[in-house]
């Protein structure tokens, strides 16, 4: 049963990670894809796998912070592929610091990335769904769940993703839209992200583990397989297709009395 058949889908930050194994899942449960990303022909690519695999997909390079771009975004996805009625806010980064070094320019950075994009996102989505109906999903994190040491833009960019789909969510309601918004919260992924400076990683971690990690692995060379080992139950990374596929599930009607939850897939990181 392909889930989202005859759906149309928007993922920003689908080159890589897990805004690539979203739009390679949505196509396969029959949704076609707009694929988005400041690397533009990385998106690119992923639109052209979705299409060797039978799907249908698009691609265009998008700075999620630019504004104008996002009637762009909604305007040439209608055009190519017909109307939308799925968002995944998936762009973000991770700058990483402690507090008494961090910059404001790399505060603002980060909450533009992270946080001005998932609202740049959601607003034009609820303007295009507005009469058709839809379900947005952002994409926050385990660190917008709790606190953690060297992290705390990160974890603030994320936990105002958090909430900001909720009120989201219960504004569409009251507004009698047709538009679910949930969250999305993943934790320790093996994607390519964790390969790059440490001031890109993905996901939060706590300041004794940073430790052995920096003496066992020579700085910044992040392995996700050695932090999950001593932080997550199931003593795994998780694997993009494992979001992708709990992505999936909210955007088709398998989902439809779900909104403003947040929904965690980390291995049972925050369980303990």
């Amino acid at each position: 049963m392909a889930l989202v058949k005859g759906k149309v889908a928007i993922v920003t930050g689908g080159a890589s990670g897990i805004g690539r194994a979203a739009a390679l899942v949505l196509a396969r449960e029959g949704a076609a894809v707009m694929v988005t990303d400041l690397d533009g022909a990385g998106a690119r690519a992923t639109a052209e796998a979705i299409s060797k695999a039978g799907g249908k997909a698009a691609s265009m390079k998008q700075d999620v912070v630019d504004e104008a771009l996002w009637d762009s975004v909604f305007a040439d996805t209608k055009s190519l592929l017909g109307t939308p009625s799925i968002l995944v806010n998936n762009a973000g980064i991770a700058i990483a610091g402690a507090i008494m070094e961090y910059s404001l320019a790399d505060w603002q950075k980060q909450m533009a990335v992270n946080t001005d994009s998932v609202f740049l996102g959601t607003r034009a989505a609820m303007r295009a769904m507005k009469e058709t109906g839809g379900s947005i999903i952002n994409l926050s994190s385990v660190a917008g769940l709790r606190g953690s040491s060297g992290v705390s833009a990160y974890c603030a960019s994320k936990g105002a993703v958090r909430l900001f789909t909720k009120a989201a969510a219960v504004e569409c309601a009251a507004l009698g839209l047709k538009i679910r918004v949930n969250s999305v919260h993943p934790g320790i992924i093996d994607t390519p992200i964790w390969q790059k400076d440490i001031t890109r990683m993905t996901e939060t971690m706590q300041a004794e583990q940073k430790a052995v990690l920096t003496a066992s692995t020579g700085g910044n060379a992040l392995d996700p397989n050695v932090i999950a080992m001593g932080s997550t139950p199931m003593a795994r990374p998780g694997r993009p297709e494992e979001v992708g596929e709990l992505i999936v599930f909210l955007a088709s009607d398998m989902s439809s009395y779900i909104t403003g939850q947040e929904h965690v897939v980390d291995g049972g990181l925050t369980a303990r």
